[in-house]
């Protein structure tokens, strides 16, 4: 009994230090990324055989999202900023 005790404290002593204030807004961003990744690599796969006119609206739509991938990661660095002192 003392033995599952023992072992019961350490176990939330650990989930208690694990967890950070922001642990739900980062998993946010980090799916938010992972969906912006996604998204450039069909982007890339559309400008192999996307017609020259619709070429230049892809393009733009790259830039877009490396700015959004670009503001996720900014985030994500303050985050742990944040945490991290």
């Amino acid at each position: 009994m003392l033995v599952r005790t023992i072992i019961l404290y350490a176990v939330m002593t650990v989930c208690a230090l694990a967890f950070h204030e922001n642990t739900f807004a980062v998993f946010e961003l980090k799916e938010e990324l992972q969906i912006r990744y996604m998204n450039m690599w069909e982007l890339l796969q559309q400008l192999e055989y996307v017609d020259p006119q619709q070429r230049e609206v892809v393009y733009a739509e790259i830039q877009h999202i490396r700015s959004e991938i670009q503001r996720i990661i900014d985030l994500l660095i303050q985050h742990d900023q944040a945490q991290h002192p």
